[in-house]
């Protein structure tokens, strides 16, 4: 997956506002609407914009209480990770979930309505998992920053582009 300048440009654009229409899109990275919207198909086809969203607040939402979590397999094996991984991607109130080095082998962003709903989700999610050994729960008190943006590096201006 390679990426030019122009396409560095148009992904440092939409990661601030996916929300732009083509015209506006490809004035901000000096190309026409129609190279635009072609750039960003490639970008999409190719995985390199994994997918469009908004970001939601979870207060806003009903679900003010938010918690980091590690969790601790009881032991590595590939079949234990790849069901707990399975079990994260099922879950509603895992909104992100990390497969990390280190003291723990987990670390899940969780949200809830309440600390009652926090509680009923730890026992079924993670007391009733045989294969956790244990987990930690760090309650959130001010999300400072949020979003997916990620910095483009700019690729040199004279490497070659097939586009």
């Amino acid at each position: 997956m390679q990426y030019d300048r122009i396409d560095a440009r148009i992904l440092e654009i939409v990661q601030q506002n996916n929300r732009l229409t083509s015209e506006v899109l490809g004035e901000m990275a000096g190309l026409s609407a129609t190279a635009c919207q072609r750039r960003l198909k490639r970008l999409r086809a190719e995985r390199i914009i994994e997918a469009d969203v908004s970001v939601v607040s979870p207060k806003a939402v009903g679900r003010p209480i938010q918690m980091l979590v590690s969790v601790t397999m009881e032991r590595e094996r590939s079949d234990i990770i790849d069901r707990f991984k399975k079990d994260i991607k099922l879950s509603a109130e895992v909104v992100n979930g990390f497969y990390v080095t280190g003291d723990a082998d987990f670390i899940l962003y969780v949200t809830a309505r309440t600390m009652e709903d926090y509680e009923e989700f730890t026992r079924r999610f993670f007391y009733k998992n045989p294969d956790i050994k244990c987990f930690k729960t760090m309650v959130v008190l001010d999300r400072v920053k949020a979003g997916f943006a990620i910095p483009v590096e700019r690729p040199p201006s004279d490497r070659p582009s097939n586009r």
